[in-house]
């Protein structure tokens, strides 16, 4: 079964953040772990915040972005779903980012695997499967 896991839950396989574990145990499945590939930017994002906060060095963050995006076995181009993305960003009012994943989510009929509280209430506005990590 594939799994969409958005930027939330990929930056807690390399920074130690609450529900850390539970992201980590993702990747023992045998799911197939998908994003669109702008998880790139914001995983990368999320880490290099990090380091200017000074909780890790800019080497390690280097590190960690690889790190968390070898994870990941598929990443999809956006655009492949950017015009479904924008429908869902209109009609949510939610930015597109975020509805990258979920017009991901919606077009493989996987769950999307978040630990984002409003990328959950926007996927069960779409009726898109969601799971918590």
């Amino acid at each position: 079964m594939s799994l969409v896991i958005d930027a939330s839950v990929a930056v807690k396989w390399v920074l130690p953040e609450a529900d850390s574990a539970q992201a980590a145990a993702l990747r023992t499945t045998d799911d197939d772990l998908i994003a669109p590939s702008l998880a790139w930017a914001e995983v990368g994002s999320a880490i290099s915040k990090a380091a200017r906060r000074g909780d890790v060095t800019a080497g390690d963050a280097r590190e960690s972005l690889q790190i968390a995006m070898a994870h990941y076995h598929r990443l999809l181009p956006l655009d492949e779903f950017a015009e479904r993305a924008i429908e869902l960003a209109i009609g949510l009012g939610h930015p597109i980012y975020d509805c990258f994943y979920l017009a991901l989510a919606e077009r493989e009929n996987a769950p999307l695997v978040t630990a984002d509280d409003a990328m959950i209430a926007a996927a069960r506005k779409a009726k898109i499967k969601v799971r918590r990590i």
